[in-house]
């Protein structure tokens, strides 16, 4: 049985030409778009632990492996990579304030992926039917909106700032390469913008020298752009270590159930992400996938699971590899299992996982700005195509106050150790007020003595707002 039907001759016929996830081109072009996917979430998943206190090396290998159980329980019809998310690292800096250990993190966040689990399957149980009337078009548009544009300080505050210059050249390379060029080339116009970047900036280090500007870490220094020191050092194979004191590695983890408590609410931002990535899958390619949403979240659970039962990091659908299919078109999920080998080979390999966490910072940032804008736009293309009325309040003030929240990460301390924030407040208020806002005005309409709209624009908003609540799992083309 063959895992992937052959696209045409293993070739795009053009620029509009798109592969579906059960579709495959020539392996060459498959591994250089698998390479793509590694550049794109790469950045993420190895900064992420680091400031978790927890295994880089560690956490790449547990991606890949993550990926792969996805793909397969997913049964590969929903492409994803699997990642670290941002979400966890306030989780872990309460749990650290508190006295925890790595191991006391791992055990909290496991309980995150229990929670996963039995989600995805009260999902599957009940239906997409459920997931439609509570995310409704409109505010599945605002989720993805704000999963998108709340990366956006990421951008300004860690990657633009390290070199400003290198990164609008290498964002005007992404443009340019994405619209004029043709074939292949423009579907891997990322992957070309890592190894512009990376010549460009090598280049005005001979040319004009050091730069003094920020680092990841934020301490501005005055440094080369490309620095292989770390390449240098680093061995060519070697597993991680066993966790010391100073140095994060494998572990089992440990369970205290104050500490899973503080972990919990995340799952709310994760359920969002899940739900928000297998919709806008389906809605670039396509596809009707709602009887994957259960399997989806479900199976980042199960995929969270292991990888914290060994130390790893947890794992989350990753919105920049959204940004990648956005701008291929080429949505094979063979691509993501080269991604997720090769992952797996960084993790036994020092030496090429410093290579790729040696990428300059204005290399990042020109690459991020262009795809983290086409993750949150892809909201709003949910939003044309099913024409989501916004002429109301009860639609455009809830969603307005989330998208806020969610870009803005707004933050509600609720008690000590326990607050919703960014993402996940954004879509809480997002889901509820939506809801909320349109169960106040059905009643405001119905109560006796209420004006007579019939014929008008405001009638025909009440008829619309009924109408945008409903959703059949396909593209309205």
């Amino acid at each position: 049985m063959k895992l992937w039907t052959l696209h045409r001759d293993g070739a795009l016929a053009g620029p509009d030409d798109v592969v579906s996830p059960s579709e495959r081109l020539s392996w060459g072009r498959t591994v250089g778009l698998g390479m793509q996917h590694v550049v794109a979430m790469f950045g993420a998943t190895f900064v992420f632990p680091l400031l978790m206190g927890l295994s880089p090396q560690l956490a790449i290998m547990m991606s890949g492996v993550a990926t792969l159980l996805f793909l397969v329980l997913t049964a590969g019809r929903v492409p994803s990579y699997l990642g670290s998310s941002a979400s966890f690292v306030g989780v872990t800096g309460v749990i650290a304030t508190q006295g925890g250990t790595a191991s006391d993190k791992t055990g909290a966040l496991l309980f995150i992926g229990v929670a996963l689990l039995l989600i995805g399957i009260a999902i599957h149980v009940l239906g997409a039917t459920f997931m439609h009337r509570l995310m409704p078009p409109a505010v599945t548009g605002a989720v993805i909106m704000l999963i998108g544009f709340n990366l956006a300080p990421v951008v300004a505050r860690t990657y633009w700032p390290q070199d400003q210059w290198v990164a609008l050249a290498v964002m005007a390379f992404v443009i340019t390469v994405s619209v004029a060029s043709r074939g292949f080339l423009s579907r891997i116009a990322i992957f070309a913008a890592v190894i512009f970047g990376y010549a460009l900036s090598w280049l005005t280090d001979v040319v004009g020298g050091p730069i003094t500007s920020p680092t990841g870490a934020g301490e501005v220094t005055t440094h080369l752009r490309v620095d292989w020191s770390a390449v240098a050092a680093a061995p060519w194979f070697g597993f991680p270590g066993a966790t010391t004191a100073d140095v994060p590695g494998w572990h089992l983890p440990t369970f205290q159930l104050g500490f899973a408590l503080v972990a919990l609410p995340i799952v709310v931002a994760l359920v969002a992400e899940n739900i928000g990535h297998v919709k806008a899958v389906g809605e670039m390619t396509g596809e009707d996938l709602d009887p994957m949403m259960g399997r989806a979240v479900g199976a980042d659970g199960i995929a969270t699971i292991v990888a914290t039962s060994v130390g790893g990091a947890p794992t989350t659908t990753y919105a920049e590899n959204i940004g990648v299919m956005a701008a291929t078109r080429v949505y094979s999920t063979a691509a993501y299992v080269v991604a997720a080998f090769t992952a797996i080979a960084f993790g036994f390999s020092p030496k090429f996982g410093a290579v790729v966490s040696a990428i300059p910072g204005g290399v990042l940032g020109g690459i991020t700005v262009v795809l983290y804008g086409m993750i949150g736009l892809l909201g709003a293309k949910i939003w044309v195509e099913h024409k989501v009325l916004f002429g109301h309040p009860a639609t455009l003030v809830p969603l307005a106050a989330g998208i806020i929240m969610g870009v803005g990460d707004v933050s509600l301390h609720i008690g000590e150790g326990f607050q919703l924030s960014g993402i996940a407040l954004g879509t809480v208020t997002v889901i509820v007020g939506y809801h909320l806002a349109h169960q106040l005005a059905r009643r405001a309409r119905r109560e006796p003595g209420a004006p007579d709209f019939s014929g008008t624009d405001l009638d025909a908003a009440h008829s619309d707002l009924s109408r945008e609540q409903g959703w059949d799992g396909r593209p309205a083309h």
